[in-house]
Order: C-alpha cells, then sequence, then structure tokens
C-alpha cells in the first residue's frame, strides 16, 4: 500500500515539473498546425495568380505543408525539453524510412491516370479535375455540377484524357442522297474546314466516302483542332454543313424503305387512269345504294 502512495506521489511531483512544459508544447503543436494549414490555403491562392499549372501548385504546396510541420513538431519537441541530437536522429529516420518506402513501393501503387486540371471523360461522364484526393476524385462537369468519383471505380474503368495529346481531330459524318452530286458533295465539306483557322494546315482537312448505305452516300469530314477548340469548333462545322448543303441542293436524306410487291412499287401514287375509275365505281357504288334505298 505505501508503495502504489509514494508512485502517485512521484507521478503527482512530476506532473507539477513538467505538466506547465507539456500543456505550452502541446499549444504549440496545435497552434502550428492550424497555423500552416491556414498559411499553405493563403499561398496556394497566391501562386494561383502567378501559374495556371495546378500540378506544379501542388506539389509546391505539399512539399512546403511538409517542411512546416516538421519545424512545428521540432519546436514542440524541443520546448518540452528533449535533447536537439535526439530530435535530430528521430527526424532523420523518419525521412529515411518514408524515401525508402516511396523507393521500394512506389512501382506497386497505382496511380491516376490523369492531373489535376486535365479535361477526363471516365463512367460516361466527361468534366474537369478539381482536385484528387485518396478515396476519390472531384469533377466539375461542363453543366456545372460538381461530382466526387471514388477512386476504385476510375481504376476499373476506361479513362479517356484529352490533356495527354494538344490536338484532336474533329470528324463530321453526313449522308447524301444517291442523286447528289458526291464529288460536289465532298469538296464542300473541305472547304467547310480550310475555311475555319481553327483547323490546322497539317495534317490538312480532307472528306471521304465511308460507306454506301440504305438511305444515301455516307460522308466523313476530318480535320485537326487543339483540345480546346473542339467542341465549339465541332458544333459549328455541323451548322456550317447544314447550312451550305441547303444553299447548294444536297440533300441529306431521311430514312427510307421502299416496298416492292409483284414487281410495283406498294407506294406509288396511283396514275390518272386509275383515279378517273376509281371516280367512277365510286358513283355507281352510290347510285346503286340510293336505289336500293
Amino acid at each position: 500500500m505505501e508503495g502504489e502512495i509514494e508512485k502517485l506521489r512521484r507521478i503527482g511531483d512530476n506532473i507539477i515539473m513538467y505538466g506547465q512544459d507539456v500543456v505550452f508544447a502541446l499549444i504549440i503543436l496545435v497552434g502550428g498546425l492550424i497555423a500552416t494549414r491556414l498559411f499553405i490555403k493563403y499561398f496556394r491562392r497566391m501562386l494561383q495568380k502567378f501559374t495556371a499549372n495546378q500540378s506544379l501548385i501542388s506539389m509546391v504546396s505539399s512539399s512546403l505543408h511538409v517542411v512546416l510541420v516538421v519545424l512545428v513538431v521540432t519546436a514542440a519537441l524541443h520546448y518540452v525539453g528533449v535533447p536537439t541530437i535526439i530530435i535530430r536522429r528521430v527526424l532523420f529516420a523518419c525521412i529515411l524510412a518514408a524515401v525508402g518506402l516511396i523507393v521500394i513501393f512506389k512501382p506497386y501503387i497505382p496511380s491516376l491516370p490523369y492531373k489535376v486540371g486535365n479535361a477526363i471523360e471516365v463512367g460516361g461522364l466527361v468534366g474537369k479535375v478539381e482536385a484528387v484526393t485518396f478515396l476519390n476524385t472531384r469533377l466539375r462537369t461542363f453543366d456545372g455540377k460538381t461530382l466526387f468519383v471514388p477512386n476504385r471505380m476510375i481504376l476499373n474503368d476506361i479513362v479517356n484524357n484529352y490533356h495527354f495529346t494538344a490536338t484532336r481531330q474533329i470528324r463530321i459524318n453526313v449522308t447524301i442522297s444517291y442523286h447528289d452530286d458526291l464529288l460536289k458533295a465532298k469538296q464542300l465539306l473541305k472547304e467547310i474546314l480550310a475555311d475555319d483557322s481553327r483547323v490546322l494546315e497539317k495534317p490538312a482537312p480532307n472528306a471521304y466516302v465511308t460507306n454506301l448505305g440504305e438511305n444515301g452516300v455516307e460522308l466523313s469530314a476530318r480535320g485537326w483542332v487543339e483540345n480546346r477548340n473542339y467542341l465549339k469548333a465541332r458544333s459549328d462545322f455541323l451548322e456550317k454543313t447544314k447550312l451550305r448543303f441547303d444553299r447548294e441542293g444536297i440533300t441529306i436524306p431521311f430514312p427510307q424503305r421502299h416496298v416492292h410487291l409483284n414487281g410495283r412499287t406498294a407506294f406509288s401514287a396511283p396514275s390518272e387512269d386509275e383515279n378517273v375509275a376509281s371516280g367512277k365505281k365510286s358513283n355507281h357504288s352510290s347510285r346503286d345504294t340510293s336505289e336500293t334505298a
């Protein structure tokens, strides 16, 4: 019993002797971490005024955050009274361990095939990557919605990253009637693309016959533009194609079927003689009906 009382007395003496230092060390640690977080947010906003490279901003901000956290922890340990040599050894050991883990396990850690700021398509969703965390990706769609996509779903799906290449090919597919001038239609499509400054000269825009379909001759006009111009340029080319074909008398046919019965088209209009005969028959029928009545 006296031994336990003596242990409690020693603990009380230690609390009285070192308790104030521990409290101040905790204040330094918590206050330093909060101040570090606020400073990193301000620092990130300042960097965005000088560069639009989100990957560079994220890397610099994260590196500075780690350095500041290490300094705060060092200051807290030093205030408690931990010898400087021990602090240095512990920090050096932690740094070596972290670097070693990264070097050894990095090839086996799955990485996401995009960065912040990239425009991607995944799981039927198209948008711009705003942020990436360990669990999910924050995606901003072009109609203003913010979506949080789980990274596990992205790793198991096909991802289309539009920023891997600087240019993208526009394809304008259109069908013309078999009775229209094929060569004229191809030339019009090439002119629509070539006359737009957004279309690159190399490779040169061109138009091709892709199929002889059920409803007409299928054409495809192709030209290369920069990624940032793709959506607007494609919309403009579709509109220009429709208006230009209307002016030049090129027909874009509706889906249609021709059905033949006994060598005669079922949907052909009746001849003038058939109309007359049908009219006489109708008159005779109405006369017979009136006489019977």
